[in-house]
């Protein structure tokens, strides 16, 4: 198998451009139509658009990541088998434009999440970062959510309780938005990020 140097692209708006991804060596670029409304048919023409934009700049469009899954899938709820069906559709103009690999993700409610979308690390570079007692402070005293102290282990709760006691207003904030942030896998259950949207994605968990 060859093997492929990519990088992923989060479409014309990302601060990074497909120029200056080409200076890197890459030649594959891994992106998604984000433009695009979960559970909507991607189609052939949005899919094409997308492709000769990334192939003017000398580069290919090597994995599509991701299709996200529609929540009414995940649920089996509402319109769940129309969203099927759009994603089958989907699938098939991707492969009838030559785009061979397909990723998804199936977490309901957050794709993922991180406690720190900036997170200096020892030679000053920033990365993404997970704190399990920064996530149970969050859980516990801002989300406020239900049974939440069964969840985290004695060690974590009182971590989480030194945690919550040193962070002033903005650095909660900060904690807030960054967990509610608009992930991928999320806008069509939380379009506004709130606490109260959040709380009611919990219930069916």
């Amino acid at each position: 198998m060859k093997l492929e140097q990519t990088w992923r692209w989060y479409g014309p708006y990302d601060t990074i451009s497909l120029q200056e991804i080409v200076q890197t060596g890459t030649t594959g670029i891994v992106t998604a139509l984000h433009h695009i409304p979960i559970g909507k048919v991607w189609t052939v023409d949005e899919i094409q658009k997308r492709k000769v934009e990334i192939e003017e700049a000398g580069l290919t469009w090597s994995v599509v990541e991701s299709v996200p899954v529609h929540e009414d899938i995940k649920r089996k709820i509402g319109g769940y088998k129309k969203y099927i069906e759009n994603y089958k559709s989907s699938i098939r103009n991707l492969a009838a434009c030559g785009i061979p690999v397909i990723c998804y993700n199936f977490m309901p409610v957050l794709d993922w999440t991180r406690t720190d979308l900036d997170y200096k690390v020892a030679d000053n570079s920033t990365a993404l970062r997970f704190e399990e007692p920064a996530i149970a402070a969050f859980d516990l005293n801002i989300l406020k959510r239900k049974g939440a102290e069964n969840d985290y282990s004695s060690a974590v709760l009182e971590k989480a309780d030194r945690f919550m006691k040193s962070f002033d207003k903005p650095q909660i904030q900060r904690l807030t938005d960054t967990i509610l942030a608009g992930l991928p896998g999320t806008e069509e259950l939380f379009e506004e990020a709130t606490i109260e949207r959040l709380l009611e994605g919990t219930n069916f968990i």
